[in-house]
């Protein structure tokens, strides 16, 4: 008999147990926001786009006239005081020239255009505008565009992913305060965006020897988090 019992108190404790591992648990108390930080900031560095197309009616001629051009500008740029680590050539074309096609008679080729594009790194912003004109003095005929940057991008995101976390507090704190309850412990952080400094400006190669206007201006980087913080009833 005393067998009988021990056995019944056994699959009453599994039971039990079971019972209670099947017990939905009940979601955290939480507050979720978003904490945002801007930091405006003047680019300290740009990258020049520049290049020398060349066309003839032959593909040795063109090729030949463009890296005699070519040469100049990269010639002009060490003279500029531009290090050769900053300036690489980014681009080679050779590309037949066709005439008008008529109707019976397919298009033929005409001619042929070689081109030839450097990308430059300037440490120094305010030489922009006098790079400019070296290159065209120099005989570059396509000026792509300017990309401006910033050296110190990562140190600055740093600093604004901390304003962004006081910010996302602040804002927890409100409501918190609001509903009676008090903050606890950060339950998750998310980085919904950053941001790196880039400012695009295209210049169009200058037909006078006037000097480029350049306006760098500033970039803004922005970054937003996720925060939610477990709540808790005020001691």
């Amino acid at each position: 008999m005393r067998k009988r019992i021990v056995i019944h108190a056994f699959f009453l404790a599994a039971f039990a147990a079971g019972a209670h591992a099947q017990t939905p648990t009940e979601s955290p108390a939480v507050i979720s926001v978003t904490g945002e930080a801007h930091i405006s900031v003047a680019p300290d560095l740009a990258q020049i786009d520049a290049g020398v197309t060349s066309e003839a009616k032959t593909a040795r001629e063109a090729s030949d006239a463009n890296n005699a051009a070519m040469g100049k500008v990269l010639l002009a740029l060490k003279g500029a005081g531009i290090d050769e680590k900053d300036y690489q050539t980014s681009r080679l074309s050779l590309q037949p020239q066709y005439s008008v096609a008529k109707q019976g008679s397919p298009a033929a080729v005409i001619g042929y255009r070689a081109a030839n594009r450097v990308n430059i790194r300037l440490r120094d912003v305010t030489k922009i505008a006098g790079v400019i004109d070296t290159l065209v003095g120099a005989g570059a005929n396509e000026i792509g565009g300017i990309n401006f940057m910033v050296s110190q991008a990562s140190k600055l995101l740093d600093d604004a992913r901390e304003q962004a976390i006081a910010d996302a507090r602040r804002k927890a704190e409100i409501y918190a305060k609001a509903a009676g309850v008090a903050l606890g412990l950060p339950l998750s952080i998310s980085e919904e965006g950053a941001a790196q400094p880039l400012f695009r400006a295209r210049v169009a190669a200058p037909m006078a020897a006037a000097p480029v206007p350049i306006a760098q201006g500033e970039d803004t980087l922005s970054i937003t988090v996720g925060v939610t913080w477990a709540i808790k009833a005020k001691e």
